[in-house]
């Protein structure tokens, strides 16, 4: 991160919170979102209010005590007790509403940003700087949400309780008045000017860390096995150690500038008990002002002194807040790059697949891949890519497949769900096995007999009973082998049909007579083929073979007088 980028509590941040926040307010919600702020506001009008009379009250019953007035202390009593049980509906009521309020703003600020981290494939292409996407949707969005209103209504709160309060305090005592402004504007600025940007960089850094040691975590879960295999359990450990001591050694400086934040914090709450009865005691003692107006300035004093030094009460909290804000401020601003960005190599959609003039660059422009390719590959006339590992096999597919642009030339391609592509690791996602065959189009309505019959043509006929059933819900990643992992998704692409079916070493786990059955299906289907293989047997399911020798070079060959050199 850059000194640019250091997070602050300023100008800047202000205008990324409004960025974030605004498109809600203006949405097709803002009727009801707005309607329930204003009763939000209401409310808080109302705990001011209240508020107000509690603090009367206390002094009232509390100068009934002192002056020994039976009569008017329990008069006080009864209107504190009434108050009390009209209060506190309009407390819990408050807080509902503000937490529904951001439920749903959460809900539609995650629609937001998911409907643009898919729209393009923006996943896919998000720039390596951006770390845990995961969580800047999952925890930062909620955070954002609850906070904005929990410290909205803390501002407005103090506002109110300013004005609410002022005058009662000025009729008591206006010397207290002046001496609350000066010591809440000195409190005020010394904590920023100290505890800013120090504690906010920190917070920032921090979350960063957690999401980096938490993903860690998880990618162990998913790689157990490699890593059983491989006996790497000493390895991942000090691996994960070093991430832990990244983040321990962080959180460290957190606290120790928490800690001196705490100093401040509690001698400044601590002297705000005393301070306004030492300097109102003199006219108490000499009988001019009642204790129980003492007890209501010193309540007026600590309502005011809140509402004044709020940043100060809560500068833990908005250091947390702002490093939050520049972390979904940062991945939206990445997705909207990703939305602006052009396209170098042109796609252009027809009924047949073919290439133009074609150079493949890495992502980066690091390395040239391929350079000039021009061919066609018509309907029933497969294509083979044969060559070195690094050579740009895989390259060229998820360029024709729409994945990767960066290079020049034209690809001309069906469009939508008449090419499909088949990794050698395929993907089988949550669900039950039902969703792994018709995946991603499961709302369609397939008998269990098609499904089953389709599970047999490519050799796992026991599969179904095996597991459970078609609506069995496994780890199928875990439960099944690679090769039935790869058989699984051959069924998912037949039932799918597409016009033309990228193969991406997507049979390098079976042995050949699985593999002879599954291309030799193809052909009845009307499938056209275009595989990554390093089998000489799949050569001929093919028509051309398109053979990259690397750094930019390639040749093109009719398959049947193609002479496989291993």
């Amino acid at each position: 991160m850059t000194a640019d980028e250091t997070p602050g509590f300023n100008l800047r941040l202000w205008r990324r919170f409004v960025g974030i926040a605004r498109p809600y307010w203006y949405s097709d919600e803002r009727w009801r979102a707005r309607g329930m702020l204003a009763l939000l506001v209401v409310l808080l009008l109302g705990q001011t209010a209240f508020n107000v009379l509690f603090n009367q009250e206390t002094g009232e019953f509390t100068s009934a005590l002192a002056a020994r007035d039976g009569e008017r202390f329990w008069a006080s009593i009864w209107r504190y007790t009434a108050i009390l049980v009209t209060a506190v509906p309009i407390y819990a009521l408050h807080y509902y509403v503000r937490d529904t309020l951001g439920l749903r703003w959460r809900r539609w600020l995650t629609d937001r940003f998911l409907a643009r981290y898919f729209h393009d494939r923006a996943y896919y292409r998000l720039d390596s700087d951006i770390d845990n996407p995961d969580q800047r949707i999952a925890e930062d969005i909620n955070s954002f949400t609850q906070k904005s209103l929990y410290f909205a209504m803390i501002a407005l709160g103090s506002v109110i309780q300013l004005v609410a309060f002022a005058s009662v305090l000025w009729t008591i005592s206006p010397g207290l008045v002046y001496f609350l402004i000066g010591y809440a504007v000195l409190s005020t600025v010394f904590t920023g000017a100290v505890f800013g940007r120090r504690l906010i960089g920190l917070n920032f850094f921090q979350l960063q860390r957690e999401a980096n040691f938490r993903f860690n975590l998880v990618r162990v879960r998913e790689h157990a096995e490699p890593i059983a295999f491989h006996d790497g359990e000493a390895r991942e450990m000090s691996s994960l150690q070093r991430v832990f001591a990244t983040l321990y050694s962080n959180y460290q400086k957190v606290l120790i500038w928490q800690f001196r934040l705490n100093l401040f914090q509690y001698a400044h709450t601590f002297l705000t008990i005393v301070l306004p009865t030492v300097i109102i005691a003199g006219d108490v003692l000499s009988g001019e002002l009642e204790v129980g107006r003492a007890i209501q300035a010193a309540g007026a004093f600590a309502a005011i002194l809140s509402a004044l030094t709020v940043i100060v009460e809560n500068f833990e909290g908005l250091s947390r807040f702002s490093a939050g804000v520049d972390r979904l401020h940062a991945f939206s601003q990445v997705l909207g790059a990703d939305e602006k960005a052009p396209e170098t190599i042109r796609t252009v959609h027809d009924f047949e697949l073919a290439v133009k003039d074609l150079t493949v660059l890495t992502p980066n422009h690091e390395h040239l891949l391929l350079q000039s390719v021009t061919l066609q590959v018509s309907p029933g006339q497969g294509l083979v890519i044969v060559g070195p590992s690094g050579s740009g096999k895989s390259s060229l597919l998820r360029v024709m497949a729409g994945l990767w642009n960066t290079g020049s030339g034209e690809v001309t391609r069906p469009a939508g769900a008449d090419m499909l592509f088949l990794p050698q690791q395929p993907y089988l996602p949550l669900g039950n096995l039902r969703c792994q065959l018709t995946y991603p189009h499961t709302e369609r309505d397939i008998s269990d007999e098609e499904l089953l019959q389709w599970l047999r043509r490519v050799n796992l006929p026991t599969l179904a009973e095996r597991c459970g059933g078609l609506n069995a819900e496994l780890d199928w990643a875990r439960v099944l082998s690679v090769g039935e992992q790869q058989r699984l998704a051959f069924a998912r692409a037949l039932l799918a049909k597409p016009r033309y079916l990228l193969l991406d070493e997507a049979t390098s786990a079976l042995d050949a007579a699985n593999e002879e059955g599954l291309y030799g299906q193809l052909a009845s289907l009307s499938i056209t083929p275009i595989s990554v293989s390093h089998h000489p047997a799949v050569v001929k399911h093919h028509s051309q073979v398109l053979s990259l020798s690397g750094g930019g070079r390639w040749t093109l060959h009719e398959a049947h007088s193609y002479c496989w050199t291993p």
